[in-house]
């Protein structure tokens, strides 16, 4: 009796499942969430078996080809994961299932393209009348028949040797290189097949040494060694003393370093059957070179207590198999939410369970890693991007084989593959960046943790200090359970108390310190000034600081305290406008402002790009010297990014240190902790940066924040315009003040009467939460509806704005045919950035209680379908 399996393949908008049978030898080897290898159309194709089936719903089935890994790539609890993303979002499931393998495991088919080379050569023969050489081939006048792009494309074949198609994506960008490829083959100069890449990440191993024979008749048999007293012999020496002192083989990159042999030496001993060489099975680790000193809890504030106490009950009643509903743990800044985070992963891994902590951004990865190693020390993983796909593999399988309890990361960390999941904690829910927006699926893991831990019987705990408002308004309905910390922790005594003495040595003592004991448990959050820089411009100050936080940043300086500038602008001048004509430089392919970088400040953060910048596309140009329209050279540089802020600063205060925290200056990899670990040994007076700054940054001698201008963003035409300033700026001003030395904000703005501004200024969620509710209720968004966003991308306008206004009319139709009278449908309309990347964009909104039933089952083509996206520009 044959066995069936049902198989999702990895082949891309696919979103059938199909069903194989298993050969004779795979019989007894193949379970569900085995990574296998089959036969689709005439390629072969990787995908993940979901399950064994007794009958299949075809009559005849092909057989599996082969098993890629012997031990299952996904756990149970994964593959219902990826269904229920699959269902929720709309995505094919084998997109979903490709969150949960590491990069370069599972392989997409691709074809092999190859030059013909008798008929390349019979053709070369007929256009060089008679001259056979192959050394012509490749040269455009080689064939006059051959457009430019099919030259180019046998050039590289030529240069390079056969290759994959997504290899020639990456040389002909934008090129449409296919369809001249395909003219190619039909004239029989290339050859084209269906190839499947084997899987680029395998273990790493590593040579190893060690004694083969006992320690004593090692020492007995020194005579063969060479001869006494000359270098070889002493190092062969040395290599046995040092296996006799190891208890286990020892890798050779060792041996070497203690005793200064070589290769060579070690091949003498083994051919005398004294040592024994073999590998072993290495771990490449990103956490190995990260410095952590270990450390105990500190006591709870009451506060803590409170919050703790009622989160342990819940943790206790989901080990006994009894579900809870999420936790909203909303606490200030710095009121000691990851306390309470790491209480509750020490109680899951104390039950032999193991917890996923995911941060919103890589750059707060390592500061929020050596917590959690500190207080668990070998028992914590790091997942993200940033790694390489070995060392993602590798933290991947230790926690497949349960060698690691903890993962901390970004989204991508939700789907590490513990076998006994019991704690998810999402700090800082509120952030965008938990919101993939860039590859199918479209998903937000704050959502997909409620609905994992669900599935697992695992606690999910949420926490910011502005919760998301969807969340928090389900917390007020009681769907979820609702945490608070509403003071901040007094804090970094330590370090406040040796800044004290350092300047009081010096007369520069500005605060009176007071020990611990004599102080209040906690710290009032930092007062926040509000400047109206319109008057700022009518007193004559046309400068991007205004005079109270010149002033302050003076004062900082003198005390030799730290700032932070912050402005969710990048590069030195946001557009480019000219005086005569008002032509504005645009993007060519994306109709979007250029941003003008400059050479100074590249220069000051090592940054490559310079000139002109298109933040979407990268499209790149050198600043014209006269307007491209008019010919007047009155073409000036406006607007203020973050290289600016910088330049200006130190026009100001020469002798401040400076560093500029933004994307240019963290394209490298591990730049986020080089740059924060330079700030935090106070290697630098002023940090200058983009939203980075507003996410759970801890620095104690940080006692001003300036925002340069709070109304960025304000006023986009985006429901959650208002809602995401108003987090920002309440989060970036928690930066300051984290230490008995204290602190201020200093908030620039052109619009100080706007309820975000004045709401932000007395830290005031609760009164923000009201005001904004009620226009989402008279509006009908969120949490009052649910919304999916159709968009449609197309190289050219009139095409997309047909195919938009097709879907809108059939959508209608839809509507009125299943009598959904709570749909309303917005559009279509073109997207606020209306091109992108040379796409025209087009998007259509529904609105209703389920949007994403109306359109289940069926095809929409090339439309992209977001589910509850965090913005709709």
């Amino acid at each position: 009796m044959p066995v069936y399996v049902e198989v999702s393949v990895n082949v891309p908008q696919v979103t059938s499942l199909f069903h194989y049978h298993l050969p004779a030898d795979l019989e007894g080897r193949i379970a569900p969430g085995h990574l296998v290898e089959v036969p689709f159309g005439k390629q072969q194709v990787h995908g993940v078996v979901l399950r064994l089936l007794e009958v299949p719903q075809v009559a005849e089935t092909r057989p599996v080809s082969d098993l890629v890994d012997r031990q299952v790539v996904l756990t149970e609890s994964q593959i219902q994961l990826s269904q229920y993303l699959a269902e929720s979002t709309l995505a094919p499931l084998s997109a979903c299932i490709n969150l949960m393998l590491p990069p370069g495991l599972a392989q997409l088919s691709d074809t092999l393209y190859e030059l013909n080379e008798s008929d390349a050569l019979e053709s070369a023969e007929e256009t060089n009348q008679g001259d056979a050489s192959r050394e012509k081939i490749p040269d455009k006048t080689a064939d006059q028949d051959l457009s430019p792009l099919q030259s180019d494309l046998i050039a590289l074949l030529r240069r390079r040797g056969s290759l994959r198609g997504r290899q020639i994506d990456q040389v002909f960008r934008r090129r449409n290189w296919r369809a001249a490829a395909s003219v190619l083959i039909r004239r029989r100069l290339l050859t084209s097949h269906s190839v499947l890449p084997p899987p680029t990440v395998q273990v790493k191993s590593a040579r190893t040494a060690c004694l083969a024979v006992p320690p004593e008749a090692a020492k007995a048999r020194k005579s063969e060694l060479g001869r006494p007293g000359t270098k070889a012999f002493q190092r062969r020496q040395a290599v046995i003393d040092c296996l006799i002192g190891s208890s286990s083989p020892m890798l050779v990159n060792w041996v070497y370093a203690e005793s200064g042999a070589n290769a060579g030496d070690l091949r003498y001993l083994a051919e005398r059957n004294l040592i024994q060489l073999g590998e072993s099975e290495v771990w490449r680790d990103p956490l190995e070179t990260l410095d952590f000193i270990p450390t105990s809890p500190p006591p709870l504030t009451q506060d803590q207590q409170n919050a703790w106490m009622e989160l342990l009950e819940a943790i206790h009643q989901t080990l006994d198999g009894k579900p809870s509903k999420p936790f909203l743990l909303h606490g200030v800044t710095g009121s000691g939410k990851t306390e309470i985070y790491l209480h509750a992963v020490a109680e899951v891994l104390q039950a032999g369970k193991q917890a996923i902590v995911l941060v919103p951004e890589i750059s707060l990865t390592p500061q929020t890693v050596r917590r959690f190693l500190a207080r668990f020390p070998g028992q914590v993983g790091l997942m993200h991007s940033r790694l390489s796909p070995g060392e993602r593999y590798d933290t991947w399988l230790r926690a497949r084989q349960g060698q690691l309890s903890v993962v901390v990361g970004p989204r991508s960390a939700l789907f590490t593959p513990f076998p006994d999941l019991g704690l998810i904690v999402v700090d800082e829910s509120h952030d965008q960046s938990y919101y993939q927006d860039t590859n199918l699926p479209y998903y937000h893991a704050s959502d997909a943790a409620v609905a994992y831990a669900r599935q697992v019987g695992a606690l999910c705990l949420q926490g910011s200090a502005t919760p998301d408002l969807v969340h928090y308004y389900h917390a007020k309905q009681e769907k979820w359970r609702y945490l608070q910390l509403p003071a901040r922790i007094l804090a970094h005594d330590q370090a406040a108390k040796s800044q004290m003495e350092r300047l009081r040595a010096l007369n520069k003592g500005k605060f009176a310190y007071r020990p611990l004991e004599q102080q209040a448990q906690s710290l009032e959050l930092p007062p926040i000034q509000v400047v109206d820089m319109r008057a700022e411009l009518k007193a004559g100050n046309r400068s991007i600081f205004s005079q109270p936080l010149k002033t302050a940043l003076a004062d900082t300086l003198a005390h030799e305290q730290q700032a932070i500038l912050f402005l969710n602008r990048r590069g030195t001048a946001t557009y480019i406008f000219c005086r005569d004509c008002g032509f504005s430089l645009k993007c060519p392919r994306c109709d979007l402002p250029l941003v003008f970088h400059s050479a100074a400040a590249a220069s000051r953060s090592r940054q490559a790009s310079t000139g002109l910048i298109c933040h979407h596309c990268n499209y790149q140009r050198s600043l014209p010297r006269t307007c491209p329209r008019c010919r007047s050279t009155r073409i000036r540089q406006y607007g203020t990014g973050t290289e600016k802020v910088e330049t200006e600063v130190q026009s100001l205060f020469p002798n401040a240190r400076t560093l500029r925290w933004d994307y240019e200056t963290t394209r490298q990899k591990d730049a986020h902790d080089a740059i924060l670990s330079h700030f935090g040994a106070h290697r630098a007076d002023i940090l200058i940066g983009t939203q980075m700054l507003a996410k759970g940054l801890d620095l104690p001698l940080v006692t001003l924040v300036g925002v340069i201008l709070a109304d960025v963003g304000l006023n986009l035409p985006d429901f959650r315009s208002a809602e995401r300033t108003f987090q920002v700026l309440t989060q970036v001003a928690g930066r300051a003040g984290r230490s008995p030395l204290g602190g201020q904000v200093i908030l620039q703005t052109f619009d100080p009467d706007h309820y975000v501004i004045q709401n932000a200024s007395h830290h005031d969620y609760e009164g923000f939460y009201r005001q904004e509710l009620d226009y989402r209720r008279h509006l009908g968004y969120p949490p009052f509806t649910k919304l999916v966003r159709l968009e449609f991308r197309h190289h050219n306008f009139e095409q997309a704005e047909a195919a938009a206004r097709e879907l809108s009319a059939q959508i209608h139709t839809w509507i009125r045919t299943e009598g959904r009278r709570a749909t309303t449908v917005i559009g279509p309309a073109p997207c606020f950035f209306a091109r992108i990347n040379n796409l025209f964009r087009w998007q259509i909104i529904l609105r209703s209680p389920d949007p994403v039933s109306l359109l289940r089952e069926r095809r929409l083509g090339d439309w992209r379908i977001e589910v509850n996206p965090p913005s709709l520009l």
